[in-house]
């Protein structure tokens, strides 16, 4: 984080009352530029939820391709401050909350037989995702990324409905 900020630790120490306040800035920042990313996708699909997840789960692939990938910087966050308690992880905790409750809305807006089981596979596959592009690679994942996605959707509302 010291090194992409191009300033000195010092200079970033002094500029946040502690190293968990900077942590939690980070992490507000990761939230903010998460559900920008979001909404715009969704938005551009506007009344087709289906087109809303499949842009999603797309958006996701071409993150996790992407050569400077690190993995979900809430996951990271959560692994490396494990107390709930702890401004990053209580951040890192809310976006996987909201990550779910926006999930369910969707899964709502489709009519699956019981959203909040879709919406807990969707997430599950997301947070996988971005485990695999980290551990062993992106090659092949967005194939198989996009299609257990098809896959959770249509046994829920069945095949290319909106």
């Amino acid at each position: 984080m010291v090194a992409r900020s191009g300033l000195s630790k010092s200079s970033l120490y002094r500029t946040f009352a502690s190293k968990e306040a900077l942590i939690a800035a980070f992490a507000e920042e990761q939230n903010r530029r998460f559900w920008e990313w979001w909404d715009e996708t969704t938005t551009r699909h506007s009344g087709s939820p289906r087109q809303q997840i499949e842009a999603l789960f797309e958006g996701i692939a071409e993150q996790i391709a992407n050569p400077q990938f690190r993995g979900c910087p809430f996951i990271n966050l959560a692994t490396e401050f494990p107390d709930r308690q702890h401004p990053g992880t209580a951040i890192a905790c809310t976006n996987k909350m909201e990550l779910r409750r926006r999930l369910r809305l969707l899964a709502r807006a489709l009519n699956a037989r019981d959203p909040r089981r879709l919406s807990d596979q969707l997430a599950l596959l997301i947070d996988g995702a971005y485990g695999n592009a980290v551990t062993l690679g992106a090659a092949g994942l967005r194939r198989e990324l996009i299609e257990m996605a098809t896959l959770l959707i249509d046994a829920q509302v069945g095949s290319r409905k909106s």
